[in-house]
């Protein structure tokens, strides 16, 4: 949760210190996975949390899990799928649009950012 990359690799550098000796599984795993794990850095500021979180894919199908449960066996496949397409409808009406959502034309045309910050590069500046 700090601001800049640098930052936290600094202190996953120190979480492997103290962790190392007695967990070293977990920290191959995560020494593993490092890049990815601090991508984040690499998108605008206000997509980290959405970027660091699970919680809109389960929020997603809590619904549909939900429902699917109580009505195991009554449908076949093909109305399961149907009742499902329909309850996800239904759900998407609650959800919140994503923080910094003007900034995804950004991303998708691959303008870069560094620790939350758009990036001015010289072709960007003569453009």
């Amino acid at each position: 949760m700090v601001p800049t990359k640098a930052e936290a690799e600094a202190a996953f550098d120190l979480f492997v210190e103290q962790f190392e000796a007695k967990y070293p599984k977990a920290v191959e795993c995560l020494l593993k996975d490092q890049h990815d794990l601090l991508a984040f850095y690499d998108f605008p500021q206000r997509h980290w949390q959405s970027i660091r979180t699970s919680n809109p894919i389960e929020s997603t199908f809590a619904t549909i899990r939900h429902r699917t449960k109580r009505s195991k066996g009554c449908l076949n496949r093909d109305g399961m799928l149907n009742m499902m397409f329909k309850l996800s409808q239904c759900a998407q009406s609650r959800w919140r649009r994503m923080r910094g959502f003007a900034d995804l034309d950004k991303v998708i045309t691959g303008i870069i950012f560094k620790d939350g910050i758009e990036q001015n590069t010289l072709d960007q500046k003569a453009a």
